[in-house]
């Protein structure tokens, strides 16, 4: 099995262990050929992002214990899908990143400059 590899190119750390995030359910943001969402991008929730993408169709604040989904709130770290975070993006409601535990897959569509400006990591 390959190692997943984050944006500046050294192993992908966890994102989040509570809530527990990624595909897979293990706390990282790897790119799988399973998961058409992309859940590859390390974000740090905010309440504005939050209001964004409830807006937008996907509600990931409120709990939904039938999922074992306690719902997130502003300070956790999620995977998000790829898509979302550059609709956020292009609609200037993107949240913060992590760097570390972002998979390198974003960079197809979205350059590390970009990715840096929005980082809650710092390079160096």
């Amino acid at each position: 099995m390959t190692q997943s590899l984050n944006v500046l190119g050294q192993p992908l750390i966890p994102c989040s262990l509570d809530p527990l995030t990624g595909f897979l359910r293990d706390g990282c943001c790897s790119d799988h050929a399973d998961d058409s969402g992309k859940h590859t991008v390390c974000a740090r929730m905010t309440a504005e992002f939050l209001a964004f993408s409830k807006a937008q169709g996907n509600d990931l604040s409120t709990p939904r214990p039938e999922w074992g989904f306690a719902g997130l709130k502003p300070g956790d770290q999620w995977c998000l899908c790829a898509p979302r975070w550059i609709e956020a993006l292009l609609e200037g409601h993107a949240p913060r990143i992590v760097l570390a535990a972002t998979d390198e897959s974003i960079l197809e569509h979205v350059s590390l400059e970009t990715l840096v400006e929005y980082a809650v990591d710092k390079l160096g």
